[in-house]
């Protein structure tokens, strides 16, 4: 059965934490105003992603045009070989020797990475996850941490604050009659790429740069003049693409999706079991309610701190030194892989029925 709903009530940060601890393999169709974005898994990790708006072929093409890697000649002739063939433009690249394994790999997982991100900046949105087989490519395999794609997105959330409402990933911008502008490196580089045709997303594959640089560059060179934005056309919503139609589908609670072996590592996705039992409870215990809300973003900040260090945090001070919501220290315990957090709830004591996780 699928999981969908909408992001304004279910995140993209939860979406990819639920499938990279259940190890899922199915594809997690997005759908927002300007694009439609399929992600694919395999065993928790994503191998592949596709948007609408940005067809990936063309946009690998041009990206290896600028990079002076192949030229336009032999672009337009892998794609002509591709439309009777079938065959990925990647492949038909490295069969022909004009690009390396290596090239494609960065050039592909650079492409996954900003369209995975641009998708932290929706407002609103509704999502699918439908399990099924995912077509993995033994040629040039791709496996993105998803893990590491998630700190990445919430890294330029935060960084994103000095640029939000100036530019998207699907922005386009053309240059401007406007003469005389003192640039930095940086500006001219990107500059550079800016032909009314290329988005954001497709200027920072060609350039050297990361995504929140780039930019910054973009939106400097905005500022002064130099360049000006095209109006983005909002994709029209389509049938959802067969592979991902299920029969009979019917929408369920996440406390459904959550198999019963999966319960076990369920503490590090906490917000599924702590809400569910105090539903169960009336669910009018406002500060139950907050509590579980606290400690599924202490929880976060603590695989976070894992995924910089290497290891759990030995104690809850490093990631906080605010008590729970009866002014109680929280009770945290780590377990070589694991950890235990949760607090002691309104009664204070441990291993009560009103214990939050």
């Amino acid at each position: 059965m699928a999981l969908e709903g909408s992001l304004k009530e279910f995140g993209l940060a939860d979406i990819l934490q639920l499938i990279y601890f259940q190890r899922k393999t199915g594809i997690l169709t997005l759908e927002g105003r300007l694009d439609k974005v399929r992600l694919m898994f395999y065993e928790g990790n994503i191998v592949s992603a596709e948007s609408k708006r940005r067809v990936e072929a063309n946009r690998l093409g041009k990206v290896l045009v600028k990079k002076g890697v192949i030229k336009d000649e032999d672009l337009q002739k892998a794609l002509e070989e591709q439309k009777s063939t079938g065959a990925k433009i990647g492949n038909i690249l490295i069969k022909t020797d004009l690009v390396k394994k290596e090239q494609l790999q960065e050039i592909i997982t650079s492409q996954i990475t900003e369209t995975v991100v641009q998708i932290f900046g929706w407002k609103e949105g509704i999502y699918e996850f439908s399990p099924q087989g995912v077509p993995v490519d033994k040629e040039i395999p791709i496996a993105l941490d998803t893990q590491h794609l998630l700190m990445e997105g919430l890294r330029i959330i935060d960084e994103g604050s000095l640029i939000e409402g100036k530019l998207t990933l699907d922005t386009v911008f053309g240059r401007t009659a406007k003469s005389g502008v003192e640039l930095t490196p940086d500006e001219e580089e990107i500059l550079g790429f800016v032909d009314g045709e290329n988005d954001v997303s497709a200027i920072v594959d060609a350039s050297q740069m990361d995504s929140f640089q780039a930019s910054k560059a973009l939106v400097s060179l905005l500022g002064k003049g130099a360049i000006e934005p095209k109006e983005a056309i909002p994709v029209t919503p389509v049938i959802a693409l067969p592979e991902v139609m299920a029969p009979a589908k019917k929408r369920i609670a996440l406390a459904k999706f959550i198999t019963p072996v999966v319960f076990s590592i369920a503490f590090l996705i906490g917000i599924f079991i702590t809400l569910i039992p105090l539903v169960l409870q009336g669910g009018n215990n406002i500060d139950s309610m907050k509590a579980s809300e606290d400690i599924d973003g202490i929880r976060f900040r603590i695989e976070a701190y894992k995924y910089e260090n290497g290891t759990y945090p030995p104690s809850i001070e490093q990631i906080t030194k605010v008590n729970d919501r009866w002014g109680r220290p929280y009770i945290y315990k780590a377990e070589g892989n694991n950890f235990i957090l949760f607090s002691t709830g309104p009664d204070g004591k441990e291993g009560t029925e009103d214990d939050i996780y």
